[in-house]
């Protein structure tokens, strides 16, 4: 109500006309002009408008949505005082057009305006991401542009979408609606101040805390208040470091010792395992040889094993020393990457910092009991497991296999290879011949389980008497006759009687049949010297060799029975 309606008569009608009257009564009102901001009182709430007297000589419209919070709720009460925006003056219904939200944004700029020009600080949630940066919500909208959300170029712009910020307006211009700002410009100034800080208490030795800005394949970038310093991976553990990032996170808050400042060049190296003592000072108190212990495999190489004993403190496995009976090409056969093992200290030398560990010494080793168990001369029965060039591998105990070599196979067969016999996967019956626990070897003979026919071929094969053999070789300096399986003699050049020597390969052929006679015997060298020479002197020719008939000779049988009935001191012939 205004003065004039509570003193409807404050000037005498006579003393004013009605002209004047009227003039008055208009400038009585509030002279608010359209676009301007105004306080006014809620007077009434209708259905699609709040009605508020500004004290203009019309009360005002204002839409009922500027008054809905986010969930639909109306916050607008009678007599509340408001804010407003004068749109438009009164229109053909007497009614002025007001707006709240209006004449928020305008106090926003106004406010934006103020902090500009006295260069302050505002806050900011950032919205979203525009084209070259992001957009932030100061109030109104406002560009922040890629170079100025932070010191260093952010990867991942989305995951500042929500984030709360104070930011420095760099340029403003409110009739285009267009604001500048930049995080950066304040994280600079704060970093100086910091940084000054900082540098008067930063010196090598210096125990120091900072944050992780960021990780490398070499090292993390710690912050140290303004300056960064770097953290190398060697610099990080006494113990084995992949990557950083198996230690840290950006972000974390780290203890740190400066190892190093330069303070023209304003670069620190640091240092976390600085901060505790070497492992390798007191190993060889902790470990000592023969000590048993627990360690992770933490690596794998051809040689063997590397165990972490503890952070810092490696020692090698190796491949000999993980198995007593099985040889171990690759540690991968017997452990992985992971693996809790238990070793025995070996070796020990801090200043190089080696440790050399034992797997097998863990349980007893078989081979000191092998010849308690298996004494020379004692007849074994196995399964052949492998066949080579030099023999054959016969299983013995759990990873323990005997060599049977190609020489202790047959007393009487040349071998080329053991497969001319025998196949993997066969049972066979052979000797201990020896047991070299230090070398681990374990010799084994087949042929040892028969005599030696050896022993009576001096008996069998008298210095004197006919032979007949099948040749078998013939050679530059003589004949090879087969006298009987595994036996044979050799007729020498010198034995031959020259005319045969110049025609050794057109007289005579492999399997043909040859009579001779014994010229020597050698046991030890197992050779039976052969001359046809003598059978001239004894008045027969070469045709009466090749064509004689048994009963001329001794047969290679009868060689036998004579032989045996020798042996038995009667010289009569045994029965069949």
């Amino acid at each position: 109500m205004t003065e004039i309606e509570k003193n409807p008569t404050p000037f005498p009608e006579d003393e004013i006309s009605q002209e004047e009257l009227a003039r008055l009564y208009e400038q009585s009102f509030q002279t608010i002009q359209e676009g301007e901001v105004a306080k006014g009182t809620i007077v009434a709430l209708e259905k699609d408008y709040v009605v508020v007297d500004i004290g203009y000589k019309s009360e005002g419209h204002i839409p009922i949505h500027e008054f809905k919070d986010a969930e639909g709720n109306i916050k607008a009460e009678i007599g509340q005082e408001v804010e407003v925006l004068l749109e438009r003056s009164e229109d053909e219904e007497g009614t002025i057009s007001l707006s709240m939200e209006r004449a928020a944004k305008i106090k926003v700029w106004d406010e934006i305006s103020r902090i500009f020009n006295e260069d302050g600080i505002v806050n900011g949630v950032i919205t979203g991401r525009v084209k070259g940066g992001m957009s932030v919500d100061i109030g109104v909208a406002a560009f922040l542009p890629g170079s100025q959300v932070d010191l260093r170029p952010v990867r991942n712009l989305d995951s500042l979408i929500g984030q709360n910020h104070p930011f420095k307006i760099l340029k403003f211009n409110r009739k285009r609606a267009n604001i500048v700002l930049s995080r950066r410009a304040l994280l600079e100034k704060d970093r100086e101040v910091k940084k000054r800080d900082t540098l008067q208490v930063l010196e090598e030795n210096a125990v120091m805390t900072g944050v992780v800005k960021n990780l490398t394949d070499y090292g993390v970038f710690v912050d140290l208040g303004g300056i960064d310093g770097l953290l190398h991976i060697t610099d990080m553990s006494w113990g084995r470091v992949g990557h950083p990032s198996e230690m840290f996170n950006v972000g974390d808050e780290i203890e740190v010792k400066v190892l190093s400042f330069d303070r023209d060049r304003e670069r620190v190296s640091l240092g976390l395992k600085q901060l505790k003592e070497d492992p390798w000072a007191i190993a060889s108190e902790r470990y000592p040889v023969g000590s048993k212990l627990t360690g992770k495999v933490v690596s794998l190489a051809d040689y063997g094993a590397f165990v972490e004993v503890e952070e810092g403190v490696e020692g090698l496995i190796h491949v000999s020393e993980m198995s007593w009976s099985r040889k171990v090409r690759h540690p991968s056969k017997l452990v992985n990457i992971g693996d809790m093992v238990e070793a025995v200290v070996l070796a020990i030398n801090p200043e190089s910092k080696r440790i050399s560990l034992g797997m097998k010494q863990m349980a007893p080793n078989p081979w000191d009991m092998i010849a308690e168990k298996y004494p020379i001369g004692t007849t074994i029965e196995g399964r052949i497991k492998n066949l080579t060039d030099f023999g054959l591998f016969i299983g013995i105990d759990e990873g323990i296999d005997g060599l049977v070599h190609i020489s202790d196979i047959s007393w009487t067969k040349r071998l080329k290879h053991p497969g001319e016999i025998y196949k993997k996967g066969d049972e066979v019956r052979a000797i201990v011949l020896n047991v070299d626990r230090e070398n681990e070897r374990f010799s084994l003979g087949i042929k040892q389980l028969e005599s030696d026919p050896w022993e009576d071929i001096p008996n069998l094969y008298r210095v004197g008497s006919k032979v007949k053999g099948v040749i078998t070789n013939i050679t530059e300096f003589g004949l090879f006759l087969e006298l009987e399986e595994g036996v044979e003699g050799l007729v020498h050049i010198s034995e031959m009687p020259e005319e045969q020597v110049k025609g050794i390969n057109d007289l005579y052929k492999a399997g043909d049949t040859l009579e001779a006679k014994v010229a020597n015997v050698s046991r030890r060298e197992r050779k039976i010297g052969l001359s046809l020479k003598r059978m001239e002197e004894a008045g027969n020719s070469y045709n009466e060799y090749v064509n004689s008939s048994q009963s001329a000779t001794s047969s290679l049988g009868d060689l036998l029975k004579e032989g045996m009935a020798q042996k038995s001191g009667t010289g009569e012939e045994p029965a069949d």
